[in-house]
């Protein structure tokens, strides 16, 4: 199966990537608000220094006094350290100040403009306004420049960067991290769809029932569809089996009843052979088309289990009469043990089960011998052991006896299919019990010990 990342991974990745887009866009546009609110602070101050010294001017005797307000340079020291420059001209004469210092177009009277240059190999910003001055019998236009490094306001445009960029960086982290709780519970309900459907068994193939969020409606529908087909196939191959079994089985007991008789009339010792040859190889495939029926109904029922309260003893009891007349040809003694024992289940399948495993005990039985019934119960669990003196379970796995067709290495010359283990096997599991096998120590010989375990009433 071709393995694909992780759908929880590519949703983190892609919300991540979208959280460093955002992260950089934030930083750069708080740096560049960052930026814009130091230039007009700076701006709002030079326009104030600018306003305050052109508001000292006046004319006296014939000329344009000045004088320089203290407070118009306090305020430029109070926000950095700055170097800070001005000048005052008439008439493009330099009234006072620096002389070098640029100049631009100041506007007309009363309005301030800003402008950036470079003076003394530093970047300045630069603010300017115009003052028409009565003098004598004219008019004459006073601007007055001031100018500030800008050195101040980058560190703290720098700064606000640097928060900007360590805030962005926490905001990725926070980001990712969410984001993979975020796709941990988008994808919650996809994975308690497939928790429930892999806690099932093997033939549990009911619809899917749970609420799901609508993106995962249809892949719930597609499921269960697949789901009813699957268990329409299963049910139609169940049925043909237990049809063909069941049309195999009455022609076979025809043969066996002509070879019988024919067995009786024939003389010759090669004939007999060859027709009591005949007579096992029709007993070994009723007694798989038998088995084979009893699979299908096991399969079938199941699906729709029945919980009727029963005694674990009487089961036990009834299929011993059963088959005892089978016991009886072969001179093997059945005993039962055991108390009442209440447990709830479906009749039908737990004596299909106990018939399997008697019908086991009689067959690899020696003549002469007994097979015992014992059955124990608890507040937990009751249980029916089921010992003969027969030849054991052999050296191979027990688990693995309980495959459908495997049979174990030391019943050659005995006719069987290698279901019997597996129905029981899948009725105890049908009523949450389980099926123990073990050596049995009981008598001279070995023996086998096949226990059903069923949950209690």
């Amino acid at each position: 199966m071709t393995r694909h990342r992780s759908i929880g991974r590519r949703l983190t990745l892609l919300l991540a990537v979208v959280a460093a887009l955002l992260s950089v866009l934030s930083w750069a546009m708080v740096t560049a608000l960052a930026r814009e609110a130091t230039q007009r602070t700076q701006d709002n101050v030079l326009a104030a220094s600018v306003t305050t010294i052109a508001e000292t001017l006046r004319s006296e005797q014939g000329e344009v006094r000045l004088e320089l307000p203290y407070a118009a340079f306090a305020m430029l020291g109070a926000i950095s350290e700055d170097r800070v420059f001005y000048r005052v001209t008439a008439n493009e004469q330099t009234l006072t100040g620096y002389g070098d210092l640029p100049s631009f177009e100041a506007g007309r009277q009363g309005r301030v403009m800003f402008h950036t240059s470079d003076y003394r190999g530093a970047a300045i910003r630069m603010a300017a306004t115009t003052r028409v001055i009565s003098v004598g019998d004219g008019q004459t236009p006073v601007t007055v420049t001031v100018a500030q490094t800008r050195d101040g306001a980058g560190a703290i445009a720098s700064d606000l960067s640097q928060l900007a960029a360590f805030l962005s960086v926490a905001f990725f982290a926070v980001a990712v991290a969410l984001s993979a709780i975020v796709a941990a519970t988008s994808l919650r309900p996809l994975n308690e769809i497939a928790a429930a459907v892999s806690r099932r068994g093997p033939s549990d193939l009911r619809p899917v029932q749970r609420a799901a969020p609508t993106e995962l409606v249809p892949l719930l529908s597609a499921l269960n569809r697949l789901m009813d087909r699957l268990r329409n196939s299963i049910r139609r191959s169940e049925d043909f089996i237990a049809e063909a079994a069941h049309r195999i089985r009455t022609p076979l007991a025809t043969v066996r009843a002509q070879a019988e008789i024919a067995l009786r009339t024939v003389q010759g010792d090669t004939e007999k052979d060859r027709l009591r040859r005949i007579i096992r190889a029709v007993d070994e495939s009723s007694r798989s088309a038998g088995q084979l029926l009893d699979h299908a109904t096991v399969a079938y029922r199941t699906e729709n289990l029945t919980r009727d309260r029963l005694d674990l003893a009487e089961l036990a009891a009834d299929t011993l009469a059963a088959m005892e007349p089978t016991a009886s040809m072969r001179d093997i003694r059945l005993q039962l043990d055991g108390a009442p024992a209440p447990i709830a289940g479906d009749a039908i399948l737990l004596e299909s089960a106990i018939r399997n495993v008697v019908d086991n005990a009689i067959k690899y039985s020696p003549e002469d011998t007994n097979v015992i019934l014992r059955i124990t119960c608890t507040a937990d669990e009751a249980r029916l052991e089921v010992c003969d003196e027969g030849p054991g379970l052999g050296e191979e796995p027990f688990d693995s006896l309980t495959e459908r067709f495997r049979r174990g290495a030391n019943t050659g010359g005995i006719v069987g299919s290698g279901l019997g283990l597996t129905i029981v096997a899948e009725v105890l599991a049908a009523h949450g019990g389980r099926l123990e096998l073990a050596s049995s120590n009981t008598s001279e010989r070995s023996g086998a010990c096949v226990c059903l375990v069923l949950p209690s009433a």
